[in-house]
């Protein structure tokens, strides 16, 4: 949730056809065997909508934003826990406005990811540090629980937090971003994970069936998510989370060699019950819209291929980072994140993913159609009744294809937004 102004390159695979091919079948393998566990650890199955969310910013009232997110077809949407307005007084709970945010998703049939986070002015002090990167002067902030009396008053309250929401099928994830802005006085991946492993375990002996997450990682931090993952933390977790987020020439396919680099790091890291049962989550991702963003045009395909792309990347949960613009100014990167106006007006965004799970409603990934093009996308979903249907789209310039497995067969022109094909 912090700016999103860097740009970050990732180059785009340059696989051939060949290639793409030969790995197919492995890839799939991998995919599949963590959707499988996902069912077990009550993360949702590669079934659209299941996994489709959305990040919030508010806690009490806005019914008419959770009727908007539900009719688009979210399932899932992601809000801060706050740590300081949870426990105002040292020991003192109060899930007052979390119980009316859980009682209010689930007359919409929507889950929570909950961010444990962030600081509490009873158990650490002010301490100087940057907002942002590049802010010229220091301004004094609440530090991150770093020290061994915060650390284990955090495990306690999120552990209370996970025990008081028990049956309500939350994921709770803990912090947000602490290889950014969010740890302060600076990032420090010693006194994160001594967090994440206090707060994981204490989870685990109060509700052994929570689902837990972490580290929230802004980007792919590698320095970063190495010493995290191979501190033993893995026992703790029920899936791994990361912010894909990258420069609006970098489009959501791009992200596909991370999750690969990632997952090959967990399973070598992971004990040896959990190797290959350990999923990765697209906890937060999105573009902005602004003027030197992308267009709405193509915010709208990347929400939707972001989470196509993703489920073929075995990522079965994908958060879209936002549900409505912050502000106004159009040249503002933080402001135009949404799929909605701020008025709740519905943006291209917003009718894509509406489209999209209005569309797949019930259909499970089943394979990406290897007879094309690399850049070109021909993904086959089927419904338990045997309907299917397959959607296209293509990182190449506009252009027709042949879908010759089926009869009749069909032919269509594909180009950067998805279609949605049936097949007999």
């Amino acid at each position: 949730m912090s700016d999103r102004a860097a740009s970050y390159v990732i180059a785009l695979p340059g696989a051939s056809a060949q290639a793409f091919a030969m790995t197919k079948l492995f890839k799939f393998t991998v995919a599949f065997s963590l959707f499988a566990e996902t069912l077990r650890a009550q993360l949702p199955p590669p079934t659209i909508p299941a996994g489709v969310g959305v990040n919030i910013h508010f806690i009490q009232g806005h019914k008419e934003d959770l009727d908007l997110i539900a009719k688009c077809g979210f399932k899932f949407v992601r809000m801060d826990f706050s740590w300081e307005e949870t426990e105002p007084k040292g020991g003192q709970y109060n899930w007052a406005a979390y119980d009316e945010l859980s009682d209010h998703l689930a007359e919409r049939g929507l889950r929570a990811i909950y961010i444990l986070d962030y600081v509490n002015p009873a158990y650490e002090p002010p301490v100087e540090s940057r907002h942002a990167v590049g802010e010229p002067t220091p301004e004094q902030h609440i530090a991150s629980p770093r020290h061994p009396e915060s650390v284990a008053a955090f495990a306690k309250w999120a552990a209370a937090a996970a025990h008081h929401f028990r049956n309500r099928g939350v994921i709770w994830e803990i912090y947000n971003e602490p290889n950014g802005d969010f740890w302060r006085p600076k990032p420090n991946v010693a006194e994160y994970t001594a967090l994440a492993l206090a707060t994981g375990k204490a989870i685990r002996e109060a509700e052994p069936d929570a689902i837990v997450v972490a580290p929230a990682m802004s980007q792919f931090d590698w320095k970063y998510l190495e010493p995290f993952l191979s501190s033993g933390v893995l026992k703790y977790l029920d899936a791994v989370s990361v912010h894909p987020y990258r420069s609006p020439d970098k489009p959501p396919e791009t992200a596909a060699p991370d999750y690969n680099r990632l997952r090959e790091l967990i399973d070598r890291l992971a004990p040896e019950s959990k190797r290959g049962k350990i999923p990765i989550l697209s906890g937060e991702w999105g573009y902005s819209s602004n003027r030197k963003g992308v267009s709405l045009e193509m915010q709208a395909e990347y929400a939707v291929r972001q989470q196509l792309s993703n489920l073929l990347n075995g990522v079965p949960l994908s958060i879209w980072y936002d549900w409505k613009n912050d502000g106004t100014d159009p040249d503002d990167n933080e402001s135009n994140f949404g799929v909605t106006w701020p008025d709740l007006r519905p943006k291209p965004a917003y009718l894509a993913l509406q489209k999209m799970t209005s569309e797949l409603d019930g259909f499970q990934l089943k394979e990406r159609l290897s007879e094309f093009d690399a850049k070109d996308f021909a993904v086959l979903f089927a419904k338990p009744d045997g309907a299917k249907k397959v959607a296209t789209w293509t990182l190449d310039k506009p252009h027709r294809i042949e879908l010759t497995r089926w009869q009749p067969q069909v032919s269509l022109e594909i180009g950067p937004a998805p279609q949605y094909v049936p097949v007999k």
